[in-house]
C-alpha cells in the first residue's frame, strides 16, 4: 500500500508539472520506443501501470484500443479523461485470461518490486500471439543511484548487481526521489522476461547521449 499512498500524493504534480514540462516532446525517447516495439495492431491493448493514461494517444495512433489499470486512484483521476481504467494491482489483474491482445509496461517496472509476478500476469491475459511492450529506465545507465548531472559522464553508484530500492537521487525535480525506485540488472529484467513465457523479438534504446530507456517487445507464442 505505501507505493499507492505515494503515487496518491503526488498524482497532482505528476500530472500537472512533471508530465506537462514535457509535453510535445520525446526528451529521453519514451514514445518513440513504445512506437518501436509495440507497432501497429488492432484489438484490446492493455496499459499495466497506466498512471495518469498519458500513453493511450500512442496506443491509438498505432490502431490499438487502450484499456488501463493502476494501483493509484489519484493518477486514475487523470487517466479517465484518456482511456477506460480499472483500479486494481498489477501482480492479480482484475482480466480474464487470454482476453487482450496486447500488453503494455510503460515506465513502470522500476515501481513494481514484484514485476516478475507482473510480467506473470501479462502472459496470463494475453491471447496467445499476444505482443508486450516494455519500456522502462535503462538498466545499465539508470541503475540502482545514477548521478545524471553530467550526462556526458554518467556515474552508477555501488550494488548495481544486487537490485534494491532506493529514494536516492540527483535531482529533486523527477520522481525517484518522492516515490523511491526498484533497480533490476540488466540481465534480471531480461531473465524475468523469458521466464515468465515470453519469446523476445526485438530491443530499442531511447535518450541521447547516453540512453535513458531500454524498450522490449515480445510475445507470447502461439498456442
Amino acid at each position: 500500500m505505501t507505493r499507492q499512498a505515494a503515487y496518491d500524493d503526488i498524482a497532482d504534480w505528476y500530472e500537472t508539472e512533471f508530465l506537462e514540462a514535457q509535453r510535445g516532446s520525446d526528451p529521453i525517447g519514451v514514445i518513440r520506443t513504445l512506437r518501436e516495439v509495440l507497432g501497429p495492431g488492432t484489438g484490446v491493448c492493455l496499459e499495466i501501470g497506466c498512471g495518469t493514461g498519458e500513453y493511450a494517444a500512442v496506443d491509438r495512433e498505432l490502431g490499438w484500443t487502450p484499456v488501463g489499470v493502476d494501483l493509484s486512484a489519484g493518477m486514475l483521476r487523470y487517466a479517465a479523461e484518456r482511456l477506460p481504467v480499472v483500479l486494481g494491482d498489477a501482480e492479480r489483474l482484475p482480466v480474464r485470461s487470454a482476453s487482450v491482445d496486447a500488453a503494455t509496461t510503460v515506465m513502470t517496472h522500476t515501481d513494481m518490486p514484484g514485476y516478475k509476478a507482473v510480467l506473470a500476469e501479462a502472459f496470463r491475459v494475453l491471447r496467445p500471439g499476444g505482443i508486450l511492450a516494455h519500456v522502462g529506465v535503462h538498466p545499465c545507465f539508470c541503475g540502482g543511484f545514477s548521478d545524471r548531472s553530467d550526462p556526458d559522464a554518467v556515474v552508477i553508484g555501488p550494488g548495481y548487481l544486487d537490485g534494491h530500492w532506493t529514494k536516492q537521487s540527483w535531482t529533486d525535480a523527477g520522481v525517484r526521489n518522492k516515490v523511491g525506485a526498484q533497480h533490476w540488472p540488466l540481465a534480471g529484467l531480461l531473465n524475468m522476461v523469458v521466464g515468465a513465457g515470453f519469446v523476445i523479438e526485438r530491443f530499442a534504446e531511447g535518450g541521447e547521449p547516453t540512453p535513458t530507456v531500454l524498450a522490449v517487445r515480445a510475445r507470447k507464442p502461439a498456442a
